[in-house]
């Protein structure tokens, strides 16, 4: 099973808590000058276009790549009454890789590490005491990642194989929304659409094989802030 089915609990139970501090304060303005941080945990769903794995042999081989979720943490600090800058920060994701094309259905066939810092530039709309405030964003991610292993089923097809997986740059569009819980607290929610392209490079006994895949994965996240 994948394990993203499991983030959705997570995600209510960060909103569970933070209602729980519910009060009848008037909310905080967010307004210029101001910090914020939150933490939370967010979901990232691939929508992998592959290309073909080249080099002999297995011809017309693609890849997929599943769901992962991870806790993140992120700073903002208000420019304006409604601009604002932001960077997400998070644990790693552990994302498994599956095969596709004409090894469709031999399951996993390796895994991999990625980090996706993302520094955005917000608008916020409605006024800055407004209790609920949507927001749209654009951000610039960098794409790392580390620690790719191919799979025994890989390995199988062929050989031992050492998998490397290029950073890459990304666009990320942004929209979002604000609830203020009481004067300091808040619960945000995001949703991002990141533009990645990468190429993994698969070296087996020294034969090299490389795949371009576009990524362009879909976050989801939800948090609980506090404005200071």
């Amino acid at each position: 099973m994948n394990k993203s089915v499991f983030a959705l609990p997570r995600l209510l139970t960060l909103v569970a808590v933070a209602a729980l501090g519910t009060t009848a304060l008037p909310a905080a303005a967010q307004s210029a000058g101001q910090w914020s941080v939150k933490v939370g945990e967010n979901l990232i769903t691939p929508k992998v276009k592959s290309g073909d794995l080249s080099g002999p042999g297995l011809g017309g081989v693609k890849v997929d790549v599943n769901s992962a979720y991870a806790p993140i943490v992120a700073a903002t600090y208000m420019i304006t009454d409604n601009i604002s800058t932001e960077l997400v920060l998070g644990l790693p994701y552990r994302h498994d890789m599956v095969g596709k094309g004409t090894i469709n259905g031999v399951g996993k066939i390796g895994d991999v590490q990625q980090l996706p810092p993302t520094l955005f530039l917000q608008y916020r709309l409605l006024e800055p005491t407004a209790r609920f405030r949507p927001y749209v964003g654009l951000g610039v991610t960098y794409g790392y990642f580390r620690d790719a292993h191919a799979s025994s089923t890989l390995v199988a097809l062929l050989g031992p194989t050492n998998v490397e997986i290029d950073a890459k740059f990304g666009i990320s569009p942004q929209i979002g929304a604000t609830y203020a819980i009481n004067d300091r607290w808040f619960i945000d929610s995001a949703l991002v659409k990141t533009y990645l392209k990468t190429t993994a490079t698969l070296d087996s006994s020294g034969i090299k094989r490389t795949i371009d895949t576009k990524l362009d994965p879909v976050s989801f996240s939800i948090s609980v802030g506090y404005k200071f």
